[in-house]
């Protein structure tokens, strides 16, 4: 029977690093993995479902929950107020699931504080040139967002020695193959695999 725990992720990228599309694919290719859903006090985009991409929610009822120190981590990023919830990331990796939490570099270091046993990976562009053109490719802001997110992404890229793995997203299918092989590698430490098989490596020893 698997009693293993999850292991906890931290994914970080600038804005147009192609960081949702990446844990999308990887998702798609390797079962046991959950995306933290944040809570934020931002407006939905097109498309966007309250509970499936964020919990959407009110300055108020944001701070209410500071209050309660229900989150894992919180920051503000640009305007708006993003957090991940402690009991349901505790929740997920006690069914022995892997959790991410895709959050910025200030929400990194708070989560390194509080759960130091977890994984962070960084995600980059190929070049300043390329993430201009995702930004701008989107369709979805003003040029004047998209120059201020410009700003906002070497700020953060800057942090990326903060973490343990770097990917550069050049290549996508290669980019999946590198992100899949972290989680593959995690889960096949010693310590993960004699919980995992524990039965099994009783019995091989001891017979």
């Amino acid at each position: 029977m698997n009693t293993a725990t999850g292991q906890l992720y931290i994914v970080s990228a600038p804005s147009g690093a192609g960081k949702s599309s990446l844990l999308q694919a990887l998702r798609a290719h390797l079962p046991g993995v959950d995306v933290a859903v944040s809570h934020t006090t931002r407006q939905p985009r097109p498309g966007e479902q309250d509970g499936v991409h964020y919990h959407f929610t009110t300055v108020k009822a944001f701070q209410q929950q500071i209050a309660a120190d229900a989150f894992l981590e919180y920051a503000q990023v640009f305007d708006n107020f993003y957090g991940t919830s402690k009991q349901a990331v505790n929740g997920v990796l006690a069914a022995g699931h892997d959790v991410i939490l895709e959050i910025d570099w200030q929400g990194a270091q708070l989560v390194r504080q509080r759960a130091p046993d977890a994984v962070s990976i960084f995600i980059l562009p190929p070049s300043v040139a390329a993430l201009q053109e995702r930004l701008q490719g989107r369709g979805q802001d003003s040029e004047a967002i998209i120059q201020r997110r410009m700003r906002d992404a070497q700020s953060d890229m800057a942090h990326y020695p903060e973490y343990d793995y770097l990917i550069i997203n050049d290549d996508f299918e290669t980019a999946v193959a590198e992100l899949g092989s972290i989680f593959r590698s995690q889960r096949l430490q010693r310590e993960r695999q004699t919980q995992r098989h524990a039965a099994l490596l009783d019995a091989l020893v001891t017979s």
